[in-house]
């Protein structure tokens, strides 16, 4: 029964701490993003502290150009990305009309008998945008707002995230040793075993897949605006910090920026082929270079469950969900591939030996009387 209660035992500690987390989600995510960003300074802290740097003033350092880093974005960035979203906004309707104009010639000239049914399936959709725009529009707004950007979860963000990334830079190593010493000993090689797989699992995504987000949002922002696509900057942006999904955020942004591209270019097709060859280009880069590079193998996530555990997390604990979607999904992908690997190995899968039957000793032979 020993192992039944161990099962029970942190079966019961799972259940709890989820419904912790869905007690505490209005909370958390200043905690949480404080986490997952030491997490992702703690090798530069590290270099510093092997440099001969203090902890605690290689924790001050990183901690001000982090901030430094986000003050300037604040600045510079957010205004362009707000003027970009704003114009988008109010241009869409235009921007849609113009494209049903073009679809309207390319099924006139295309469809034949058939334009009239395509026209009404036209005027139809197009009715539906215009009816739900506004609504959809107000819900969005709505939305953002009540998910994380009300003025008190904002200041709430840009003042105890800089401590919490401070405390954790500083007590890193301090608080894994704590945590190893409660480990059950006759366990602990086993679940070490396991939590460095985990860590490289998870540094892989946050660290490595973050690396390569950042890189592609710069390459699409740059590239974009530079063959002169209206929002360039918003789309850039927004499908660089989706590539943390394999295909899904590429496969969005192409789709939106040549969708912006033919209305604003057509008839002219070199500026629209060209938004094409920046997304091929892109997707050549991370799968040739980027992520090979910089990610590696260690990541081990399937993109369908990658997929499913960012809608799963995100729909169960909201933003905070997201933020740790995928540092769980991977840790659960190691403990499936171990708890696999174990039942492989085990008399459940192989089946138990087959015992021998007993062999009968020999009887030793009678020897002869002698003879008298």
């Amino acid at each position: 029964m020993r192992v039944e209660r161990q099962v029970l035992f942190w079966l019961t500690v799972a259940a709890a701490l989820v419904l912790l987390i869905g007690l505490l989600e209005s909370i958390l995510l200043p905690f949480v993003a404080g986490i997952v960003i030491a997490y992702f300074l703690s090798p530069a802290a590290d270099r510093l502290t092997g440099w001969g740097v203090p902890r605690p003033a290689a924790a001050v350092l990183i901690v001000a150009a982090f901030v430094c880093a986000i003050v300037v974005a604040l600045v510079f960035l957010v205004p362009l990305l707000a003027t970009q979203a704003q114009q988008f906004a109010v241009a869409l309707p235009e921007e849609i009309a113009r494209a049903r104009s073009l679809l309207e010639g390319w099924g006139h000239d295309r469809l034949g008998s058939h334009y009239p049914q395509f026209q009404a399936g036209l005027e139809r959709v197009s009715q539906a945008i215009s009816e739900n725009w506004a609504s959809v529009a107000g819900t969005l707004a709505s939305s953002l707002w009540s998910q994380g950007l009300a003025l008190f979860n904002f200041v709430s963000l840009m003042l105890i995230t800089p401590l919490v990334v401070f405390y954790m830079l500083m007590d890193w190593h301090r608080m894994l040793a704590k945590i190893d010493s409660w480990l059950p000993r006759d366990h602990a090689p086993t679940i070490r075993r396991l939590a460095s797989d985990i860590n490289d699992a998870v540094s892989a995504f946050i660290r490595g897949q973050g690396t390569v987000c950042f890189v592609l949002a710069m390459y699409y922002s740059v590239a974009l605006t530079a063959v002169g696509l209206r929002y360039g900057l918003l789309v850039g942006l927004g499908t660089g910090l989706m590539s943390f999904v394999p295909f899904v955020g590429w496969a969005l942004g192409l789709i939106t920026a040549t969708t912006l591209a033919t209305v604003q270019f057509w008839p002219e097709l070199a500026p629209i082929l060209i938004v094409i060859g920046i997304f091929a280009g892109a997707q050549v880069l991370d799968a040739a270079f980027l992520s090979p590079t910089i990610v590696g193998q260690k990541i081990g996530l399937h993109p369908v469950w990658l997929i499913f555990s960012l809608f799963v997390f995100s729909y169960l604990f909201g933003f905070v969900g997201v933020l740790v979607a995928v540092p769980i999904a991977a840790a659960i992908g190691v403990i499936v591939r171990f708890a696999l690997r174990a039942y492989l190995e085990s008399d459940v899968y192989r089946g138990r030996p087959a015992i021998p039957a007993s062999v009968p000793a020999p009887t030793p032979a009678l020897k002869e009387p002698l003879a008298p």
